[in-house]
């Protein structure tokens, strides 16, 4: 068994909410195996107080949460990135910078809960319902024997990952 931590960067165009709350996810989840890091294309600047309150009850440190472009990843003294999971349709789509080291890359798709309206209780409804969707993948996820597969197959489940119905 390896003691490698896998470093797992979760982009999104705002990171304000879903690559947020993947980051906190993958690194407790993970117990340890794996470390997250979020950002985005176009950060918003701000994290948003929904994603914050899901957040909470994993226990991870959110003191260290915060809005960040994905250029800070993409410089020389920046983690080396083994996953490099988009969580949002327009980031997807978007032309990324070159990552060092040729991380393995998926798509899964949410729904943006920074984008719902409403009362105070419904967007925190959606904030819920996505941050649960997120945790089911996360679960399916950390959970892959990664040090037993190779680039492809790991690329093919972290592919089945973003095309389940969660």
């Amino acid at each position: 068994m390896t003691d490698k931590v896998y470093n797992v960067l979760f982009l999104c165009t705002g990171n304000s909410a879903r690559s947020i709350m993947a980051e906190a996810l993958v690194t407790t989840m993970g117990k340890g195996r794996f470390k997250g890091y979020s950002a985005g294309s176009h950060p918003g600047g701000k994290v948003n107080p929904f994603a914050v309150e899901q957040i909470q009850p994993t226990g991870y440190d959110s003191a260290n949460l915060r809005s960040k472009s994905w250029d800070e990843f993409a410089a020389p003294d920046a983690p080396q990135m083994d996953f490099i999971i988009t969580v949002c349709d327009n980031a997807a789509g978007e032309a990324c910078p070159v990552w060092p080291g040729h991380p393995v890359s998926a798509h899964w798709g949410f729904e943006d809960p920074a984008a719902a309206e409403g009362s105070d209780e419904e967007k925190r409804a959606v904030f819920t319902k996505v941050f649960r969707q997120i945790a089911s993948r996360m679960n399916t996820f950390v959970n892959l024997p990664i040090a037993m597969l190779d680039k492809n197959a790991i690329k093919q489940e972290m592919q089945k990952i973003g095309e389940s119905q969660v």
